[in-house]
């Protein structure tokens, strides 16, 4: 029980933190180049990605 809650947490706090980090690299680093905001960008975006992978996996899991 509390694992699967610690798993949940990590998984929501992952996401949100990659959320947070495209929205910096997207409207407050206007004064980096262009090659280092596109690779902060597909690394938030790989963040995202592996929430959404891991709370599907999750979610299979319970049912």
């Amino acid at each position: 029980m509390w694992k699967r809650g610690l798993n949940w947490a990590a998984v929501t706090l992952v996401a949100v933190f990659g959320l947070l980090w495209l929205g910096v690299v997207v409207f407050a680093a206007t004064s980096t180049s262009g090659w280092l905001r596109i690779v902060q960008a597909v690394f938030s975006v790989s963040l995202v990605g592996w929430a959404i992978r891991k709370s599907t996996l999750l979610i299979r899991a319970t049912t």
